[in-house]
C-alpha cells in the first residue's frame, strides 16, 4: 500500500486521507484545569542550523540525538536530491557547529521520507526508519555507517544497508512514523509502524540479527478498537524486558474530540515464547486523548508521556497507577515525547500555542512530586527562529537542551524549512 506524500506545512505525515483529516481534525483547545504559566526563564537560546531544502533537507520532524563527544545526529523529512529526506550530524568546532549532511535518500528502495529520528547502535551505527520507500513503498528500517576507506571530501557520505521493506497487508505493517527505534540487550530492534498487519491497525515489530542480517518477529498486530489502534510512535523497553507504547487512537475510552476513540498505554509481556498485551490506560478526555508521543520509564519504573497532558503511570500491585500531574491550558499537541534531567525536571515541545504568534514553545516542568509547575522557555515566532517543534528534545550531561522545529525560516512550502536550536544550561548536569 502506498501513501501519498505531502508537506508537513500540510499534514506533516503520509497517510489513509479519511484517518488523516481526523487527526488533523482533533487540534482543538482542550481545557480542563488552569495553571500559572511562569514567565520564562533567563535562557541562553541559539540557532546551531537553518535548513534550506537543498542537500542539507527539510522540515526535521523528529529531534536529535547526542552521540560521542557531543556530536548531534538527526533526520529532515524531506528535501536532499530526492526531496525525500536526509541524514545529517552537527558536529562543534570551537564556538560554531559544523552541518554535514550524510545521506540523501532517494524515495525507492532505500526508502524516502524520515519522519523519525536515529538511534545509534551498539555497534556505532545510525539505525532508523522511513515512512514511504522501500521495495513495496510501505516503508523500512535502515543502517547507516561511515565509508569503509577514508573520505577526503568536505561532504562524506555514508553507507546504507536496509535491515527490513515493510510489505503492508495482509500480514506486516506500513508506514513507520515517529518512531525512535530501541535496542534490548541481545541487539534486538523494536518498532512500530501505523498501519497494516494482521489487524490492519498497526503493529510492534521486533528484529532479530540473523544470518548476517535481521528477521522480523511481529509481536503486536493492532485491530480496531480493543488493545489500541493506529501507534504513531516508538516504544520503550523496562530491565525485565516489557515493552511499552501508545496508540493514537482505539482502546475503550471515549469523549469529546475522541471520534475513533481515545488512545491507550499498552504493555507487552514475554509469554510462553510469545508476548502478551496490557492496556494499562484507556483514555477518555478526563486523563488525556490520542497520544502522539511514546512514554518514558525512570529507574523506579514510572512511566511518563504526553497526551493532551502529562501523565504518569506508576507500578502498583502488579499494574500500573495512572495520575495527571499537569494539564495544557491551551491548544498543544505535543507530538513531542519527554526529556528527564537528573533532578527530575521535565522538558517538551508544543507545536501550536502559547502566543498571539502561535508557532509553538518549549517548556519546563518543574516540582512534579503530585502536579507540576510549567516553565516558558523559549515561545517561536514562525520567523528566523523556527516554527512548530515535533520532535522530542534531548539533554546532554551538562543540562543544555537541543530540539528541532520542523517549519520556520527560509521558504520551503511556503512555511519554512526549519531549524536545529539549543538552549543552553537549562537541565541539572549528571553526575560522573
Amino acid at each position: 500500500m502506498n501513501g501519498q506524500t505531502v508537506s508537513l506545512g500540510q499534514l506533516r505525515f503520509s497517510v489513509n486521507s479519511c484517518v488523516s483529516t481526523f487527526a488533523m481534525a482533533l487540534v482543538v483547545v482542550f481545557t480542563l484545569a488552569l495553571f500559572t504559566t511562569h514567565a520564562m526563564q533567563a535562557q541562553t537560546f541559539s540557532l546551531l542550523h537553518t535548513f534550506t531544502g537543498g542537500l542539507d533537507g527539510s522540515d526535521p520532524a523528529a529531534g536529535v540525538t547526542i552521540g560521542p563527544s557531543g556530536v548531534l545526529y538527526g533526520t529532515a523529512t524531506f528535501g536532499g536530491t530526492h526531496d525525500a529526506g536526509t541524514v545529517f550530524k552537527l558536529n562543534q568546532v570551537n564556538s560554531s557547529w559544523v552541518f554535514s549532511p550524510l545521506y540523501e535518500f532517494t524515495g525507492a528502495s532505500d526508502g524516502g521520507f524520515p519522519f523519525g529520528g536515529v538511534t545509534i547502535g551498539p555497534n556505532g551505527a545510525l539505525y532508523g526508519t522511513t515512512q514511504q520507500g522501500g521495495d513495496e513503498g510501505d516503508g523500512t528500517v535502515y543502517a547507516l555507517r561511515p565509508p569503509a576507506t577514508f573520505c577526503r571530501s568536505v561532504t562524506c557520505y555514508w553507507d546504507e544497508t536496509v535491515l527490513h521493506s515493510f510489505t503492508g497487508p495482509p500480514a506486516d505493517g506500513a508506514f513507520p512514523t515517529y518512531v525512535n527505534l530501541v535496542f534490548d540487550q541481545e541487539g534486538d530492534i523494536y518498532g512500530t509502524t501505523y498501519y497494516a498487519g494482521v489487524g490492519g491497525y498497526g503493529i510492534v515489530f521486533e528484529l532479530t540479527p540473523s544470518g548476517g542480517g535481521y528477521t522480523e518477529n511481529i509481536i503486536q498486530s493492532f485491530g480496531y478498537p480493543a488493545g489500541g489502534s493506529y501507534p504513531e510512535a516508538g516504544v520503550v523497553l523496562d530491565t525485565a524486558g516489557n515493552v511499552y507504547g501508545t496508540t493514537q487512537f482505539g482502546g475503550t475510552g471515549t469523549g469529546t474530540y475522541c471520534m475513533l476513540y481515545c488512545g491507550t498505554v499498552f504493555q507487552l509481556v514475554p509469554s510462553s515464547g510469545g508476548w502478551t498485551e496490557n492496556v494499562l490506560v484507556n483514555f477518555d478526555v478526563t486523563n488525556g486523548y490520542n497520544p502522539q508521543a511514546n512514554p518514558i520509564i525512570d529507574a523506579s519504573g514510572n512511566l511518563y508521556g504526553t497526551a493532551g497532558v502529562v501523565y504518569k503511570l506508576a507500578p502498583s500491585g502488579g499494574g500500573f497507577t495512572d495520575s495527571v500531574i499537569y494539564t495544557f491550558n491551551a491548544v498543544c499537541e505535543e507530538q513531542s515525547a519527554l526529556a528527564m534531567d537528573a533532578a527530575g525536571n521535565f522538558f517538551g515541545v508544543c507545536d501550536q500555542g502559547p502566543g498571539a504568534d502561535g508557532d509553538g514553545w518549549v517548556y519546563e516542568l518543574t516540582n512534579c512530586s503530585e502536579t507540576c509547575t510549567v516553565i516558558n522557555l523559549h515561545s517561536f515566532s514562525g520567523g528566523s527562529d523556527g516554527a512548530s517543534p515535533l520532535g522530542t528534545p534531548v539533554l546532554d550531561a551538562n543540562g543544555n537542551l537541543y530540539g528541532t522545529a520542523a517549519q520556520g525560516a527560509g521558504t520551503c512550502h511556503g512555511n519554512g524549512c526549519g531549524v536545529v536550536w539549543e538552549i543552553a544550561g537549562v537541565g541539572a548536569p549528571r553526575k560522573n
